[in-house]
């Protein structure tokens, strides 16, 4: 990291490391990896809006091909298409073993920045998540492997935790779906729109019901974009020239570039996150539905999904580089000591739901090189980021069994890497 240079007479050494950590994660998280994540998650939500929830009528007809089906969807970056498969398995439409596998396959929103920073070890690692969420799958639901256990777990369920207020059926004969976020027309409008509905008790008390903010919110919402294509472009030109840092500069060059739409980008990233969302965006983070009413909705959902990666992506910078400079833990020497216990551990870490502790976990591979790979490829198997929220909510007890059937593989893959791999070394794939 490039230091930034703040005047000496002002700030004490001390002060201005501090000062380093904050404002250089705050300009490079948004290039390194917000970047990529938007163009990604666009791209996931505009098949979504063109083939206006095809993809999951196609799974509820096919329900040999399921377990693959759902790792497929798991293996899209992010955790879109693995949240598609949750509702789904609530209405009796898909299998327990389509669920597994989705959820093994993977690897949420860290999967950014493993596939930024770290593109060859994206490949294998989520190549090998990919083929055990398959067998893992279809064994589930051609060999058991507790699924009527599950089955039975449901059905003594009394009331889901939802608002819907309906009784849990047996999942296998068709349960109940989870209920409409979204307006009646399935627009997101129910859940975002403040003014002309009743949902200014929606909002969180440091939030005023304002249309003025609302307006600024869509304003900043169309800057957002801007600066994130700016992003992307100094994003791929930082990875053609080898990741080297690029100068602190405020100039029509490519380090002017880089530093504006990355403090820019990141700023207005935290006021979608924290303040936007509430007014136009879906309060509700990790809830992706089968389609979108609009392009506009597209992309705002598109917005919405990467200023909160964004948020957890400086977070774990911030947590990382501070963590170090208080204790001085050698992070890659502690995890080279623990051998074999790094891939149980990388594959426990995966029982955490959603995606903040895995992001940090990736950037600890790709950026520091602190993990060995044998850890990455468990954690990638047994995590199931932002995708088992939509179940926990309507199935807690499907959800955790669900998370603790992902965890097997993960630990059983990440062993075989470390053993018999012969690239499970440090910093493999790393740009």
């Amino acid at each position: 990291m490039i230091p930034l240079v703040l005047p000496p007479d002002l700030l004490g050494s001390p002060l201005q490391e501090v000062a380093n950590i904050l404002i250089g994660s705050w300009r490079e998280g948004f290039v390194q990896v917000s970047g990529f994540v938007g163009a990604t998650i666009l791209l996931f939500s505009l098949v979504q809006f063109r083939y206006d929830g095809r993809i999951t009528k196609w799974l509820e007809e096919n329900e040999r091909a399921q377990p693959l089906a759902g790792a497929l969807l798991g293996l899209t970056p992010g955790c879109g298409g693995a949240i598609i498969a949750m509702p789904l398995y609530i209405r009796g439409t898909v299998s327990f073993g389509t669920v597994v596998a989705a959820l093994a396959a993977t690897a949420g929103d860290s999967a950014f920045v493993i596939l930024a920073l770290a593109p060859e070890a994206a490949i294998y690692a989520y190549g090998l998540a990919f083929i055990s969420a398959i067998l893992f799958g279809y064994a589930i639901d051609y060999g058991g492997l507790g699924v009527g256990r599950v089955d039975r777990l449901v059905d003594r369920m009394s009331r889901p935790v939802t608002d819907g207020g309906f009784s849990t059926a047996n999942v296998a004969a068709g349960g109940p779906s989870i209920p409409d976020y979204d307006g009646p027309d399935g627009d997101d409008s129910g859940a975002q729109c403040r003014h002309g509905h009743d949902r200014a008790s929606d909002l969180p008390s440091y939030l005023p019901d304002s249309r003025l903010l609302e307006r600024v919110s869509h304003v900043v919402h169309v800057l957002w974009w801007i600066t994130l294509a700016g992003a992307l472009v100094a994003g791929v030109m930082y990875l053609a020239k080898g990741a080297v840092e690029p100068e602190w500069a405020v100039t029509a060059t490519y380090d002017g570039l880089f530093t504006v739409s990355g403090l820019l980008g990141t700023t207005l990233s935290f006021y979608l996150y924290f303040v936007g969302r509430h007014y136009i965006g879906r309060s509700e983070a990790g809830r992706v539905r089968d389609s979108f009413a609009d392009l506009y909705g597209t992309f705002r959902h598109a917005a919405m999904e990467t200023a909160m990666v964004t948020v957890w992506v400086i977070a774990g910078y911030l947590l990382y580089e501070y963590g170090l400079l208080l204790t001085g833990v050698d992070v890659q020497g502690f995890a080279a000591a623990a051998g074999a216990m790094a891939p149980i551990a990388g594959a426990m870490l995966g029982l955490i739901p959603g995606c903040a502790a895995h992001i940090v976990f990736a950037q600890l591979y790709a950026i520091e090189e602190a993990i060995p790979f044998s850890a990455l490829v468990a954690n990638a198997i047994s995590q199931d980021g932002d995708a088992l929220f939509p179940l926990m909510a309507i199935d807690m007890k499907a959800a955790i069994v669900a998370t603790i059937y992902t965890t097997i593989p993960g630990v059983i893959t990440g062993l075989l890497v470390y053993y018999f791999w012969p690239y499970a070394q440090f910093g493999f794939g790393v740009l």
